[in-house]
């Protein structure tokens, strides 16, 4: 031990002589060693960020969504089905819109586990002299459970407030209406109509990155309703009424008439497995419906989480990449300095084996300075590290978490480049002739 000792003291005291040469020989580690910490905290800010956006759609979900007539033009398939009645009038097929009859009969699939309609009307909340614009949204309890809600205060709708004007508020809406008060028990006018609250929402962070990137919305400033009573106290928009009796397809689509119940529906399959499926079947079904006219879209937004992380995936394993090539230069570097410090020290380790140092002596001295330059490059790399997750977090705006683990494994991997890329010049030096290493000037 002792004899390790006063190598590792001579390795040390050689390093601290030619320290320029030292620290350009550690470059190569320090920026393969900050590399491979930077990426491995991109990666695992996105892994993160991408199982927060899986708990904000929840698993398994298709999105219908209800598209607006379109006032310019009509489809291809409109003009091909459209029919002449008379001279110049043209029948065109109504599209009546998602309905609760849709509901119903997607409910009767087998790889549905559950739907949740919403009916989404603009409109502004009163309370006490204070206007908040906000969303009313008509939905079930299905709702709650499908996007994995709680309630800070109260509760959610109960079966026998299905026809009763009571109402679940965002916490955003309880913050700017109540200002500190409880506001369960108490009334809020939405449009013409009055609830009462019965709940406040668990406030959900998201940012708006998020929501916009999967097309969701803040559901800390929306005021939910139950389905039933959205229909009654806002009207039905299936209903025909008086004013558009006799209006045409093309007709009511200029003038922008909305005439679906539902204005959006998400559906949860049972099984992964059944997602493209069960999306295929139930957009047909919803085109049959509806007259042969696509008045929805449709997205699967855990495909598109899944085709984000295959993305993403890429992008690490090119940052990997980076980082190895440049541990590997890095390594290579240390090769190059110590087989030339070899040939600078020559006579030094001649005169060290003619007076008593074995072959065995020379390697582990050479080992340990190559070890120790690895090592100090491998420090100022993982602070490198830090500072340029830091830096990509605040200025990229890209989520990074650095973990203990990876920080190990970099130290670790720069001490391993030294051992390995130092033997050879270890054992190039043990293999010198000491009386030829002696008689070189």
């Amino acid at each position: 031990m002792e004899r390790y000792v006063f190598l590792f003291r001579v390795a040390v005291e050689s390093v601290l002589i030619n320290k320029l040469r030292g620290m350009l020989t550690a470059l190569g580690v320090v920026f393969g060693v900050a590399a491979v910490i930077a990426m491995l905290a991109i990666g695992s800010g996105a892994k993160k960020f991408l199982l927060d956006q899986m708990r904000l759609i929840g698993t398994n979900n298709i999105v219908f969504t209800h598209l607006a007539p379109d006032s310019k033009k009509g489809s291809d398939e409109e003009e091909k089905n459209a029919t002449t009645a008379g001279n110049d009038t043209k029948l065109v097929n109504w599209a009546p819109g998602m309905s609760k009859g849709d509901l119903e009969v997607i409910q009767g699939l087998p790889s549905v586990d559950m739907v949740s309609p919403e009916i989404i009307r603009q409109t502004k909340a009163i309370y006490f002299g204070k206007i908040l614009g906000v969303r009313c949204v008509g939905v079930t309890n299905t709702f709650f459970t499908l996007n994995q809600l709680t309630t800070s205060n109260g509760d959610f709708f109960e079966h026998s407030d299905n026809t009763k004007s009571v109402c679940v508020i965002g916490k955003n809406v309880e913050t700017k209406l109540f200002n500190g008060r409880d506001p369960i028990g108490q009334s809020i006018k939405c449009g013409n109509n009055y609830f009462t609250v019965i709940g406040v929402l668990e406030k959900r962070i998201a940012t708006k990155e998020s929501l916009s990137s999967l097309g969701l919305r803040d559901l800390n400033s929306d005021v939910f309703i139950p389905l039933e009573v959205s229909l009654a106290r806002f009207g039905d928009r299936s209903q025909i009424h008086k004013e558009n009796l006799g209006m045409q397809g093309r007709q009511r689509a200029n003038e922008n008439v909305e005439v679906q119940q539902i204005d959006r529906l998400v559906v949860r399959v049972s099984e992964s497995r059944y997602l493209q499926a069960t999306a295929d079947v139930i957009a047909k079904m919803l085109k049959r419906r509806h007259g042969g006219k696509v008045d929805f879209s449709m997205e699967i937004p855990e495909l598109l989480l899944q085709q984000e992380q295959k993305t993403q995936d890429i992008f690490n394993l090119v940052l990997a990449v980076i980082a190895g090539i440049s541990l590997l230069v890095g390594g290579i570097g240390i090769m190059n300095i110590m087989l030339a410090s070899v040939y600078e020290r020559i006579k030094e380790i001649g005169l060290r084996r003619a007076i008593g140092a074995t072959s065995k002596d020379i390697v582990v001295q050479f080992l340990f300075e190559a070890v120790m330059v690895s090592v100090i490059g491998g420090i100022l790399g993982i602070l490198l590290g830090v500072i340029a997750a830091k830096a990509i977090a605040t200025t990229a705006k890209i989520p990074t978490i650095i973990s203990w683990w990876s920080i190990i494994l970099s130290f670790g991997v720069a001490a391993s480049i030294g051992l390995v890329f130092g033997i050879f010049p270890a054992k190039k030096a043990a293999l010198l002739d000491p009386i030829e290493a002696l008689r070189t000037e």
